[in-house]
């Protein structure tokens, strides 16, 4: 589920709005412990070292997927199949929205308020409350 939505041009590499991302998110989270450390799953577009410094920072335990690392494993694992990231998982859940895929909106505090309505549309569902 979506935790924090930032909005940037197309142009801006991932790695540069992490840190903007964890400042926008919108609850509170509990103090992570030694019995439950919270984590973060990024893919590799975040494997720097500036990232891996941030979310050890904001004391995530993070679980960043290294560069070159699954064609290793390609060659190595017979029948290996790569991971779904929850990155692509949660981008493929908001490509759904055709507002949001094909961007209408000339305004960009239109177009965070239709990110918004999705990420709480894609957290209603995957609470089943209703069902």
């Amino acid at each position: 589920m979506p935790i924090a939505v930032v909005v940037d041009g197309a142009n801006r590499h991932d790695m540069k709005l992490v840190e903007r991302t964890l400042e926008a998110t919108m609850i509170q989270r509990p103090e992570p412990t030694p019995d439950l450390p919270q984590n973060m799953y990024l893919d590799k577009g975040y494997d720097y070292p500036e990232v891996r410094e941030l979310v050890a920072a904001w004391g995530y335990t993070g679980h960043i997927r290294s560069r070159g690392e699954e064609r290793v494993e390609k060659a190595t694992i017979p029948g290996y199949r790569a991971r779904r990231w929850v990155v692509e998982r949660t981008h493929s859940w908001l490509n759904r929205f055709r507002r949001l895929l094909i961007r209408w909106e000339k305004k960009v505090e239109n177009y965070v308020a239709m990110l918004h309505f999705a990420c709480a549309w894609i957290t209603f569902r995957a609470s089943g409350v209703f069902g």
